[in-house]
């Protein structure tokens, strides 16, 4: 297969290959080639790009920091490029995933919005697939995390799969029966802006007291800093470790703090745990899965952060012993999930590339056939003309 790089100018025979890939991904991953593919993975710090092949293992990875919100979508779009460009060098990729923190379409061709970059209405894949001689899907972060999960991670064999990602606030997915659940407009899964306490903190999305501002990345910290501006006593190691800068408290170090000991921090990530329970437990009596599963940067505090969230669940599920309780797992795949769930997702479109791909041969290969029969030699469009072509004369 020929690099990008070799096809970046051949406009109109691209436009045609691209043509052939649907909108729509119906099939089963059972089925979907077993060819590497890249998984693109944006948020709002980082770019990360990667290999996948047909087992989930990533063979390369790449990263960059996300170019400025400020700056406009086409510098995004020049970043992604870039990173597959350079994986293609080295690898035979056959189609392209992109899991994108924002809202996506239900065609998965528009980010209709993006909290951390200017992409209102950006209709992110078709202009990437003009750049791009393979197939791109594009998909919300949330949704690709949670069928990286359901494939190779904490959820599999479960057909009936909710994910809840925490990170700066909450983002999550909902699989049934090997199908995301994605909605009429595609923006299923936002489970961090329900809202659980009325009049509560306000949050970025406008609203007040939804979930992510009490079980999140962002709540975690502000708890600390509120503390230690305040100079709580409680807060004496915190602010002994930050030198008295409170905005250098991070969810990581209050996650630091709490496995040596710190009770202050581990009541924190008790507070949030125990939120993360409520909000689940409202899920289940929406949606009633089998299995959560808990992803995201803070779901690295594992059982200071599980442990409480079970805890309440249970407290909180309504029907409580007289049904069947949904399993609470933690993510398997870490930070690289969404990346992950991107290319294999990603591959299940690289089967209608790869078809096309092998039409267009066949096609070439009767005509070649044809003209040789009629004792006219290669055809002027074969394979076998493109080759004497390029290498001229003897």
């Amino acid at each position: 297969m020929s690099t990008y790089r070799d096809l970046a100018h051949r406009g109109s025979a691209r436009a045609t290959v691209l043509r052939t890939v649907g909108t729509r991904e119906r099939r089963s991953h059972l089925t979907a080639p077993r060819v590497p593919t890249v998984g693109i993975d944006i948020g709002g710090t980082k770019v990360m790009a990667g290999v996948v092949d047909a087992d989930g293992n990533i063979l390369e990875t790449l990263r960059t920091e996300t170019p400025d919100k400020s700056k406009s979508p086409k510098v995004v779009e020049d970043t992604i490029t870039e990173l597959v460009l350079d994986l293609s060098d080295r690898h035979d990729v056959h189609a392209v995933g992109i899991g994108a923190a924002g809202w996506v379409d239900a065609d998965r061709n528009r980010v209709l919005f993006a909290p951390h970059l200017s992409w209102r209405n950006e209709p992110l894949r078709d202009r990437l697939a003009g750049r791009l001689s393979v197939p791109v899907l594009v998909d919300n972060d949330a949704n690709t995390a949670a069928w990286a999960e359901w494939r190779f991670g904490a959820g599999r064999g479960e057909d009936h799969l909710v994910m809840i990602t925490l990170g700066t606030g909450i983002g999550g997915a909902i699989l049934e029966d090997g199908q995301v659940k994605r909605g009429k407009f595609g923006v299923a899964g936002e489970f961090g802006h329900m809202q659980v306490v009325p009049g509560g903190h306000r949050c970025p999305c406008g609203n007040r007291g939804c979930w992510e501002q009490y079980s999140s990345g962002n709540a975690l910290v502000r708890e600390a800093r509120e503390l230690a501006a305040a100079d709580s006593p409680v807060a004496y190691g915190l602010i002994e470790r930050v030198k008295g800068n409170v905005s250098d408290i991070t969810g990581p170090l209050i996650t630091e703090l709490a496995r040596e000991g710190d009770a202050m921090c581990i009541e924190l990530l008790q507070d949030i745990g125990q939120w993360l329970g409520v909000g689940i437990a409202n899920l289940a009596a929406a949606l009633d899965p089998s299995c959560f599963v808990i992803g995201g940067g803070v779901s690295a505090a594992d059982d200071l952060l599980i442990g409480p969230a079970r805890d309440a669940f249970r407290r909180h599920l309504t029907g409580r012993g007289y049904r069947p309780e949904a399993r609470i797992a933690r993510a398997q795949l870490g930070p690289e999930a969404g990346m992950v769930g991107a290319a294999d997702l990603a591959r299940l479109v690289a089967r209608r590339f790869r078809r096309a791909k092998r039409r267009r041969v066949e096609r070439y290969e009767r005509y070649e056939r044809y003209h040789q029969g009629q004792g006219f030699g290669p055809g002027p469009h074969s394979p076998a003309s493109a080759a004497g072509e390029t290498q001229g004369p003897q």
